[in-house]
């Protein structure tokens, strides 16, 4: 029996020494004794390390007045993105997330992924608008399974995800399902009118 053996009720342990470990593995140990640490004369502050940096905290960068932060810090951090700001409804719902909630909390999360949601939704509609919609069979990979039998490869194996292929769709598609639904019911009262 080895001392590997992990499902053996009071295994034989035997510790390697660090000689063993280091001719075992390469650079093992190479953290433990700073003479071995080639980093550790640039990096150490003993011998006159110096950053570079001019500052003991770093300038604020402008523009944070107004920046969603958590409620657990007192400032925004000192450089933060500004590549998607946050804009419509899903910002008012990102805002509110993070004016009323803890990061600790379900509900800061869950409330944005809820203005994810809706920002992909609006998103998807203002396309559709423009004349550059989703390309829905492409994106969800239908025509990829339609070669690869697609019914016999889920039904003809052990495979425990077949269930997902009846949700798949509408969960991938909810939104269109929604705005289909949304031009539904416009055609239905403009007839009726």
């Amino acid at each position: 029996m080895s001392d590997r053996t992990p499902y053996i009720g009071d295994p034989p342990r035997r510790v390697p020494t660090a000689a063993e470990l280091r001719e075992r593995i390469p650079g093992w140990g190479s953290d433990l004794d700073p003479a071995d640490r080639p980093s550790v004369p640039k990096l150490s502050r003993e011998v006159g390390f110096a950053s570079g940096a001019h500052w003991d905290l770093p300038e604020q960068q402008p523009g944070a007045e107004g920046r969603e932060r958590s409620i657990e810090h007192a400032h925004v951090t000192p450089v933060f993105g500004t590549a998607q700001p946050l804009s419509g409804l899903a910002g008012v719902v990102k805002r509110y997330a993070y004016r009323r909630f803890s990061e600790g909390r379900l509900a800061h999360w869950m409330l944005l992924v809820l203005g994810d949601r809706i920002d992909v939704a609006t998103h998807r509609v203002t396309d559709a608008l423009r004349g550059r919609p989703d390309r829905v069979v492409h994106e969800t990979g239908v025509r990829a399974e339609v070669g690869n039998r697609p019914v016999a490869a889920r039904l003809g194996s052990s495979r425990r995800d077949w269930r997902h292929g009846l949700l798949d769709p509408l969960v991938a598609n909810w939104g269109w399902l929604a705005a289909l639904g949304g031009v539904v019911v416009l055609v239905r009262r403009l007839r009726r009118r």
